[in-house]
């Protein structure tokens, strides 16, 4: 095969890698249920006047599935993480007690269950979307390289298995998070 056809095959197949790999952070952030600190990731503090990612001033941890703990290097910065999350508008009531802020997970209702499916529907979207985008650019590129018509329409194919490749992933990536956000 080519060189030209071998680079432009992996260019294509770095971008929808990419393309997954976005996918699973957007994933990571619709939430199941099950208390994770990256439903934090979101939340900016006020810390010394410059905004600074929560994680960054504190420790996130779950100590169970329904709990996120939250403990700030420096007691100070207790009022100041509690006001953020809440402005965050996350839909998180914090609670201090002293030394730690608490937010208690609530229990997702059968709407919001629905609404997080649709969620995660539109991301896995979207992420078929930019793997067919990397296929359309890749057979372009292909058209224009200097080589004969068979090796052409075979490297159309490579890209177009690999483009299957990937949207079935996509597909496996959604089906899993639908189970998990629907799970009771």
């Amino acid at each position: 095969m080519n060189e030209d056809v071998k680079f432009l095959l992996e260019a294509a197949k770095e971008s929808m890698a990419g393309a997954i790999s976005h996918l699973e952070k957007a994933f990571v952030k619709i939430r199941a249920g099950k208390a994770n600190p990256s439903m934090l990731s979101s939340v900016m503090v006020d810390y010394y006047g410059s905004q600074t990612p929560l994680s960054q001033v504190s420790n996130i941890n779950t100590p169970d599935g329904r709990t996120i703990s939250i403990q700030p290097w420096e007691k100070t910065m207790l009022q100041e993480i509690e006001t953020a999350i809440t402005n965050a508008n996350l839909g998180f009531n914090p609670m201090n007690n002293g030394d730690f802020v608490i937010i208690n997970v609530p229990p997702l209702t059968e709407e919001r269950r629905r609404e997080l499916a649709k969620h995660a529907k539109a991301e896995a979207e979207d992420a078929k979307v930019s793997v067919r985008t990397a296929r359309q650019d890749a057979n372009k590129e292909i058209r224009d390289l200097d080589i004969s018509e068979d090796l052409q329409k075979n490297a159309e194919l490579d890209v177009q298995e690999l483009t299957d490749k990937y949207t079935k992933r996509i597909e496996a990536f959604l089906d899993a998070k639908e189970a998990e956000i629907m799970k009771v």
